[in-house]
């Protein structure tokens, strides 16, 4: 497959380059500033894109068999940027006739009892409360959209660099946890779960989790 990833050069968007090139697939790594990608590979082009440009992100995506958005605002950016840049990534993939996307999501809009998602329950830490319900919002954007053959894939309530297992559980809305109750999935499993939806979509027009 032919595969454009935004955000290519973040701690998530790394991991699924690798994990495409890997397994063979051409990959364009979208980023703001190529000039500081140092990724090289034969099956790997850079392209210079502003999410928040639809322009932008038409000419990455032109010519591609999906899109993965691993958008994550950097130090000192809003975290509602998260929701504004699903506006652009829709139209520019709209423009570029480019109907697959995959979003790196947030667990806050995982539901932990019926009706009641993790990001409204009393404990949740403040601190990521502004980027998971940015997420939750950029989500209900998306399901909105019959335009595009998107899927929303949720990480664990914790996800962090680590070791490549391929072995996890997927899920739909509900949080995972494992025999301890923890919630947790590596990086590198969910770039595996991300590529794996891309080549055998089992999740369009939905959202899914993995976690251990």
């Amino acid at each position: 497959m032919k595969i454009a990833v935004f955000g290519a050069g973040g701690r998530i968007g790394s991991r699924i380059v690798t994990e495409a090139l890997n397994r063979g697939h051409d990959v364009t790594a979208a980023v703001r500033h190529p000039e500081n990608y140092t990724v090289i590979h034969p099956h790997l082009k850079v392209a210079k894109a502003d999410l928040f440009n639809s322009q932008d992100v038409e000419t990455a995506a032109f010519n591609q068999d999906a899109v993965v958005s691993a958008y994550n605002p950097a130090k000192g950016i809003p975290p509602s940027t998260i929701t504004e840049v699903a506006i652009p990534l829709i139209n520019g993939l709209k423009q570029a006739h480019v109907k697959r996307l995959i979003i790196v999501g947030g667990a806050g809009s995982l539901e932990v009892a019926p009706g009641l998602q993790l990001v409204d329950t009393p404990d949740f830490p403040p601190e990521y409360k502004a980027v998971s319900l940015a997420h939750r919002d950029a989500l209900a954007l998306y399901k909105k959209e019959n335009g595009l053959d998107w899927t929303f894939l949720s990480p664990s309530a914790e996800i962090y660099p680590g070791t490549r297992t391929g072995k996890f559980r997927t899920g739909d809305n509900q949080l995972l946890t494992d025999a301890n109750g923890k919630s947790h999935i590596s990086m590198e499993d969910y770039a595996i779960a991300i590529v794996d939806e891309l080549e055998t979509p089992m999740h369009i027009k939905g959202h899914f989790t993995v976690g251990y």
